[in-house]
């Protein structure tokens, strides 16, 4: 517990579908990173006006992200709409031309308001 006074700790959440990796899709490993690059920089982006975004850009190379594991793309569509709903804001990262959703970042958040809603998903391995 964080001391009377003391900011909260400050994450970065990024979910990435795991599927994109294996059979039948098997993108190479550095077009799947890329996806969760272009999404935690989008959430980044968008949201760099937040507070908490800035707070946690200060940290420099302090500054916490976990990456999560989406089976496909109907679990990371599913995720986004729960997000919508409590209002958490993210980012969802389309790749073009192919048009497929693979990523999605939270723009950085206390980890006690989000987690709750990211913990059915585990660390991407």
């Amino acid at each position: 517990m964080a001391a009377p006074g003391a900011a909260a700790a400050l994450v970065q959440y990024v979910v990435l579908r795991g599927d994109l990796a294996r059979p039948p899709l098997s993108w190479p490993l550095g077009a799947v990173v890329a996806q969760a690059c272009h999404a935690a920089l989008a959430a980044v982006h968008t949201h760099r006006q937040h507070p908490d975004t800035g707070a946690y850009l200060e940290q420099g190379g302090a500054m916490r992200t976990v990456v999560l594991e989406a089976p496909d793309e109907a679990a990371l569509a599913a995720l986004a709409e729960t997000l919508k709903q409590h209002d958490i804001d993210h980012e969802v990262w389309t790749e073009q031309p192919e048009d497929v959703a693979t990523c999605l970042a939270l723009r950085p958040y206390p980890k006690e308001r989000v987690h709750q809603h990211l913990k059915k998903f585990k660390l991407l391995k």
